[in-house]
């Protein structure tokens, strides 16, 4: 048996093509293929200058490998056989004029530019039935080193794309769920039988990859022992004559080994502290060995070959400290040391009670909401799942520090899938509703639109709002582009262009994305809405994963302008999660936004300041003027991370507010903390992940701040799970340890303007005891794109002595109203309009109740 080119194990795309259409979906028809290359790059200048080199005879292998952003450029752009078929409209137009050996002119791709070429030289590829957009966005650029495939979700994904599908599956929520059980289970029910020895059907594949395919598919349900089995076969079937193979072999061995030890010992289920890094003293070590010793060996073994490999040092310093050995038994040529990670600031160590609260929530990445939905005063817990089959849950707060399981009384067991969530009340009857996002990194899915029945349950009413256009999407946002009273919505879109949904105050929506110029196409991972220029209209900034960040000026008459170049805000190339927040307290809404790189090996350069190749986090100061400058470098920000969550909230009531990210790709390989950045008085941010035991090694996703227990400090809620069933992790909340510092927590309540208040501008005035007045900004609304905060406004004021003022401007009525006799530490709800406030009753609470103290202990091991 010949096994293939191992080194094609860390390759994401090209090479599971082939088997998996055909397994999924039956033969290709390989006389309507052709073998294919792409360059892709970032600017049409760019690509015509290429187009020119290759017309004067430059080798198009050779240009891809050097300057192509797609994944194929390791491979000279090589994409495989292709079927024109199933390419979009583009591309398919572009190769069936193409004769063989020709090069294409350049065309527009959602990832930049592209130049296309039909081969003549033939090459093991792959038939491609799906878009190609699946992987295109991911591209690399330079020398980044990408981290390994391992965990099978590409191959998951492209069994779903090549997966028949009836006519209007993706409205059809239980119909999504089946198609991704059946396209799974029976393309490892055909891999098993072509592997078969008995079997006397010839495979469609060299039995290499088969077996590869096999090992992803099953780690990818978190079957780790049958992940192993063909792998360890192939490894050790190839060891004596494939030397690269081998190498990549062993870092996936030692991978998946790594997360057997972790799934053998509880960690994705009862994590405690065992997952933050660097592990705290006193916790405990694993109970079961065997399988982190495994990965250790194999990590060994490769880094005997490749010693300057830092994603697999990195893993192996994990490995080490699931067994109580780091720092002190690391090999001290492979050692990344613990002061890589101290804080620079000291903050109280927050802790994890979600179990003890009873939001015992297992899943996988998803999306969650803290908002009082039952208009109770209490805050309660939304989430979804990326899980096509998982249901939304309800957790309903109980007063008490505890929270009941709720998600069949509100409805929501059919509300299935969902990487994201938002909060507004859309319809303006006093309840807060609920968007679900779908289809983001997937295929085209319809959303969900649940309307708040005010009685603690939700209907589905999003064909009768004109929402069912099904979209590729993990973002959208509410913001009311007119100032007509009604929330608007913004959907951004992977495979298609932007939308934007005009609320016409029935309860119905009218897209009027391309009437209104936001119909951009792109790979746009975010959208978030601000008045940038403070010129009472709400506009947008997008930010695609491949290509300019998009900010749209709002003209005042339903239509926008695309302003980000010129403004300075397009950057980065790759972006991913994005917000506005005042971080300086001006008065100004500042933008940030982060890259985003698979990349392990980038994010240790940057703990360990060494160059690296990707971009950092971008923080653009707006300087009032219709204009930003970027001040990343100044603020310290100016590091490389995989952040898919991020959020922002007051940790420590300085007035000043912090920045949570949530870390990871869909790959087992990928572990690095999550990371807390404290802003220090609006001059810098600085690590204080250590210091608040907030550094979880597994996926972060969506992440929210709110001041949950009513204690007058604000804790932090995230989803903590993969982009596989293998990566379901449990819940987190954290538990603000409590400061000394003062606060305010703001309800608004819009009459004229949207009942939500959201786009609502906030300034509290206070005094500090030398009589010196400085002002706290907010603006209404749920926070970041990952994640969903209270729209309540939680303020801290630090030591301020008094409050001088609190101000608020209407955005709907353009009015303002101004209190001067506000006590500090209070919940106040204010009214559109009204001449006073409301104080509210609130009666903090421990988190957990009764079961606090057992869960606190249980969490150190």
């Amino acid at each position: 048996m010949t096994c293939g080119r191992l080194r094609e194990w860390v390759v994401p795309a090209a090479t599971a093509w082939l088997a998996l259409c055909l397994l999924a979906s039956g033969a290709v028809s390989e006389t309507s293929s052709v073998p294919v290359r792409i360059i892709v790059v970032a600017t049409r200048e760019e690509a015509v200058h290429i187009l020119e080199q290759l017309g004067k005879g430059a080798d198009f292998a050779a240009i891809a490998r050097d300057k192509s952003t797609d994944s194929t450029a390791a491979d000279g752009g090589y994409m495989g056989k292709v079927d024109p078929a199933s390419l979009r409209q583009e591309l398919r137009e572009t190769l069936q004029n193409l004769a063989p050996g020709q090069v294409s002119q350049v065309v527009a791709v959602p990832t930049g530019y592209a130049i296309l070429k039909v081969v003549v030289e033939t090459q093991p590829g792959a038939a491609l039935t799906a878009d190609p957009t699946q992987y295109l966005p991911l591209a690399g650029r330079g020398s980044i080193r990408y981290s390994a495939n391992v965990g099978g979700a590409p191959e998951a994904d492209l069994a779903l794309q090549a997966f028949p599908k009836s006519p209007g599956w993706e409205q059809d929520l239980p119909a999504i769920c089946s198609a991704r059980q059946q396209s799974l289970a029976g393309t490892i029910e055909r891999l098993h039988g072509w592997l078969d020895p008995a079997s006397a059907s010839a495979a469609p594949a060299d039995p290499g990859m088969l077996m590869f395919v096999l090992g992803q598919l099953e780690g990818y349900q978190g079957h780790m022992d049958e992940m192993l089995q063909p792998w360890e076969y192939m490894y050790r079937a190839t060891a004596a004559d494939q030397p690269d193979g081998v190498l990549q072999a062993e870092e996936a061995l030692g991978v998946v080994y790594l997360h057997k030890a972790e799934m053998e010992n509880g960690v994705y289920t009862k994590p405690g502290d065992r997952c933050n890094f660097p592990p705290e003293p006193g916790v405990v070590a694993f109970q079961k060995t065997a399988s982190s010793e495994s990965a250790i060996a194999y990590f060994k073994k490769y880094l005997q070959k490749r010693s300057d490999d830092l994603e697999v040092r990195w893993l192996l310093n994990v490995a080490y400290a699931t067994l109580g050995k780091y720092p002190q038994g690391v090999p001290t040529e492979y050692l990344i040391p613990p002061t890589v990670f101290a804080s620079k600031d000291k903050v109280g160590r927050f802790t994890d009670v979600a179990t003890a609260a009873g939001v015992d929530l297992v899943s996988m990445a998803g999306g969650v909401i803290v908002d009082d939905f039952d208009n109770d005063g209490l805050l309660d817990i939304v989430t979804s799942s990326y899980d096509m089959c998982g249901h939304m849950h309800f957790f309903h707060n109980n007063g008490d520090g505890t929270f009941s399981d709720r998600s069949a009384q509100a409805g929501l067991l059919d509300e299935l899938g969902g990487l994201n969530i938002i909060q507004a009340d859309y319809n303006n009857d006093g309840c807060t509703d609920i968007l679900v996002t779908r289809g983001g990194w997937q295929l085209q899915m319809r959303m969900s639109l649940l309307k708040n029945n005010c009685d603690g349950t939700f209907t589905d009413v999003t064909r009768e709002a004109g929402l069912s256009e099904a979209v590729s999407s993990q973002s959208a946002v509410w913001a009311d582009i007119d100032n007509d009273g009604w929330l608007d919505l913004f959907v951004a879109n992977e495979r298609g262009p932007l939308h934007l949904f005009r609320n016409r105050g029935d309860g119905t929506f009218e897209d009027i994305s391309k009437a209104a110029g936001v119909d951009a196409k792109g790979f746009a991972k975010a959208v978030v809405a601000a008045d940038y220029d403070n010129d009472g209209f709400s506009d947008f900034y997008v930010s695609n994963l491949n290509g300019d960040n998009l900010l749209f000026h709002n003209n005042h008459d339903r239509t926008f302008a695309e302003v980000g170049k010129k403004v300075g805000v397009e950057q980065p190339w790759t972006s991913f999660a994005t917000w506005f927040f005042d971080y300086d307290n001006d008065g100004l809404p500042d933008l940030f936004v982060t890259s985003y790189y698979m990349s392990t090996d980038e994010v240790m350069r940057s703990y360990l300041g060494l160059p690296y190749g990707a971009e950092t986090l971008k923080l653009y100061k707006n300087l009032g003027n219709g204009s930003f400058r970027d001040v990343t470098r100044e603020v310290g920000l100016d590091r490389v991370f995989m952040p898919m969550g991020a959020n922002f909230g007051d940790i420590d009531n300085d007035g000043y507010l912090d920045i949570y990210m949530g870390m990871g790709n869909p790959s087992y390989a990928s572990m690095t903390p999550h990371v807390l950045l404290r802003n220090q008085a609006g001059k810098k941010f600085v690590d204080v992940t250590t210091a608040s035991g907030t550094g979880d090694l597994h996926k972060g996703h969506a992440i929210a701040f709110a001041d949950i227990d009513r204690d007058g400090d604000e804790d932090i809620l995230t989803v903590v799970g993969g982009a596989v069933p293998g990566d379901a992790h449990a819940f987190r909340l954290y538990e603000n340890p409590g400061n000394g510092n003062h606060w305010i927590n703001l309800h608004l309540v819009g009459v004229k303007s949207n009942r939500s208040a959201i786009g609502a501008r906030i300034r509290v005035v206070v005094a500090d005891e030398d009589k010196t007045q400085r002002s706290i900004y907010r603006t209404v609304g749920s926070g970041g794109s990952f994640g969903a905060s209270p729209l309540e406004q939680h303020i801290g004021l630090g030591k301020a002595a008094r409050i001088v003022s609190v101000e608020i401007w209407w955005p709907t009525s353009n009015t303002h109203q101004t209190f001067t006799d506000v006590t500090m530490d209070q919940f106040l709800e204010i009214k559109e309009f009204a001449k006073d406030y409301a104080k509210q009753q609130r009666r903090p609470f421990h988190l957990g109740g009764a079961n606090r103290g057992a869960a606190v202990a249980q969490n150190r091991h």
